[in-house]
């Protein structure tokens, strides 16, 4: 990430300027599209020490710029205790969860991961805080799956949502997270509200809800919004590609970049500027068509034709136009990079053209 602007360097928490070496990072689903930028933009900090864990082990490139990576489940509870309390734990990125398309396959699995992951590692990072008698920063990506459109005249009615609009998800990934937004909300502002022994547990909670990303250097696993991405890879690769949704199905996006430096600059911003715990993001509103017709531009040969797939239709119809993210630029400054011409020609065709010439 880019350092701050002039006159902004106050602004970053006073605890990391102040104490910078004691910072420790522990990334959950590291070895995922998200967790190889973050690692990659927190590194820049030499003094931050980072621990990555995942399922499977992380790529040798993201894994040689962790200070530990451990192999496991983000729903063993022993194993993240020991995480936490092994590695005096600071800031907590929780990126592990299953995505949209393949939570549908396993709701109920999906609901273990996505929902006891996260409430084991706020009820974790609770205790550590209180003997540690420092709070835990905990990060959460969450997503635009929160939303729920009932049909197409109110999508195109409501234009950009704010957070708390149409908050009525209808996948079990978009539940989840809604779900563990309001957990993470809970740990930070009311837990044991009546409890005589409140202690002194404090989490400091902060969440991006995510719209469809766009990474050139990684293929897509497993997100209803993969269309773009698979679209984008598939022409840049010579490969025909099916969409599964109409040319106008429409949401937000941003680009993995924009996304790193968005979660980098929640998890570093001082507390005291944040109104809220959960925040929209995004660049740009694109169709599935018009990213079509710009991807034929960039690649010629491109062959891309639409034919939908019904459910997997309904899901992005439920899902918001465009989001509205001021409030993320009046509390922290948040602003896209790109514009969607803008990113096609400075990030997606220049980034996705070496990730193929290197292949």
């Amino acid at each position: 990430m880019n350092d701050p602007p002039a006159g902004k360097a106050n602004e970053m928490d006073s605890k990391e300027q102040l104490d910078p070496g004691s910072r420790s990072v522990l990334i959950t689903g590291a070895a995922g599209e998200i967790g190889h930028g973050l690692i990659k933009g927190l590194r820049v900090h030499d003094d931050i020490r980072i621990v990555a864990t995942d399922l499977k082990d992380l790529p040798e490139d993201t894994r040689d710029l962790c200070d530990e990576v451990h192999v496991g489940d983000v729903c063993d509870m022993g194993l993240m205790q020991q995480l936490i309390a092994m590695h005096e734990v600071t800031d907590l990125y929780h990126l592990a969860a299953l995505l949209s398309t393949r939570a549908e396959h396993v709701p109920e699995v999906a609901h273990e991961v996505n929902v006891g992951g996260t409430f084991n590692l706020l009820k974790l990072c609770a205790s550590h805080s209180a003997s540690w008698g420092r709070p835990v920063r905990f990060i959460l990506p969450s997503t635009i799956a929160v939303y729920g459109m009932a049909d197409l005249a109110q999508k195109a009615s409501m234009g950009a949502v704010s957070e708390g609009d149409c908050n009525t998800p209808r996948t079990m990934y978009g539940c989840n997270k809604l779900y563990c937004e309001h957990l993470g909300r809970y740990y930070a502002r009311h837990y044991r509200s009546l409890a005589e022994d409140r202690g002194t547990a404090t989490i400091d909670f902060r969440c991006l809800r995510l719209p469809g990303i766009i990474a050139a250097e990684t293929k897509p696993t497993g997100g209803t919004s993969d269309f773009v991405p698979e679209m984008l890879h598939a022409a840049a690769s010579g490969t025909p590609y099916t969409c599964f949704v109409r040319e106008d199905a429409r949401i937000p996006w941003m680009t993995m970049p924009e996304c790193i430096e968005a979660m980098l600059q929640i998890g570093r911003v001082d507390e005291n500027r944040l109104q809220n715990s959960v925040y929209n993001v995004s660049s740009f509103s694109a169709s599935a068509g018009e990213v079509a017709e710009m991807v034929r531009s960039s690649f010629p040969g491109a062959e891309i034709e639409f034919t939908p797939d019904v459910d997997r239709q309904a899901i992005v119809d439920s899902w918001p136009a465009d989001v509205d993210t001021s409030t993320a630029r009046a509390d922290w400054g948040f602003t896209p990079r790109w514009g969607l011409e803008e990113a096609f020609a400075e990030y997606i065709v220049p980034s996705i053209r070496t990730h193929y010439a290197q292949a």
